[in-house]
């Protein structure tokens, strides 16, 4: 039997009871829209900057920004920095995620190296930042492999 006017077919339950076929009326929710995502407003070198400071901020030593343009096309620059132990380079990975998604809408293409945290890498298209434990950069020793390119200073001049 079908019910007046809604187009679907009346159902007894189990005890004979008739069933609505009108889906239940639910609470109404205020639907918020989404934030639009914006898009950064840093330069590749503003950006390899912020992502040093943030690093500083969170006590990394020894960080250091290589200027790539010269030597490789899928990145600007590679952010260097030293955490103290494993939860240290966790953090530091962390804070410069949580700043750059708050602040500029910039989130990394990929991350790597979280779960170890000896060698955490994280790809932000124009800056990658690689966050060592001390024996770990020692190790690698990213700056010998990439001696020829330059160092730049991390904080801006003037």
């Amino acid at each position: 039997m079908r019910s007046s006017g809604s187009g679907c077919i009346a159902t007894n339950d189990v005890r004979g009871t008739p069933v609505h076929c009108e889906p239940p009326i639910r609470a109404s929710r205020r639907i918020v829209p989404p934030r639009p995502r914006k898009l950064t407003d840093l330069t590749s070198l503003e950006q390899a900057r912020r992502i040093a400071a943030l690093c500083e901020e969170k006590l990394a030593t020894d960080v250091t920004i290589l200027d790539m343009r010269t030597v490789c096309d899928f990145t600007d620059f590679f952010v260097i920095a030293t955490g103290g132990n494993q939860r240290q380079t966790k953090a530091i990975s962390d804070e410069v995620h949580f700043v750059l998604k708050r602040d500029h809408g910039l989130l990394p293409r990929a991350v790597a190296g979280e779960r170890e945290g000896t060698w955490i890498i994280a790809d932000y298209t124009d800056t990658v930042l690689h966050v060592f434990t001390g024996e770990t950069r020692e190790f690698y020793r990213l700056e010998d492999l990439w001696s020829d390119v330059p160092k730049v200073e991390a904080a801006a001049s003037g």
